[in-house]
């Protein structure tokens, strides 16, 4: 190799595929901040989709929708997050059941 070559990164280890692993390891991290944490919120499911995250399933309250995105959004800073989080109806019917 003469001086003004530049040296070969080792397939597998591009910046890409670094970004890539890092990503992995963010979500994974997030997966168990949510499991673990205040709410233990276990009803959310957190993919990577290329250079995004995304967040869907359901959960019981605004309050913890507010809190699980708060939380993906502190672990996966500079990260793009999309969420299709839905918030479960827990109020009492308005009206009676019928049943045939």
């Amino acid at each position: 190799m003469n001086e003004h070559s530049t040296p070969r990164q080792p397939a597998g280890d591009a910046p890409q595929d670094r970004n890539v692993q890092n990503l992995d390891y963010r979500v994974a991290h997030l997966r168990d901040r949510l499991a673990k944490g205040d709410s233990a919120e276990l009803g959310v499911r957190v993919e990577a989709r290329g250079p995004a995250v995304l967040l869907t399933g359901t959960v019981p309250s605004a309050q913890c929708r507010d809190q699980v995105l708060a939380t993906a959004e502190e672990e996966l800073a500079g990260v793009p997050v999309h969420s299709d989080i839905v918030i479960a109806e827990t109020d009492s019917p308005d009206h009676a059941e019928e049943l045939a």
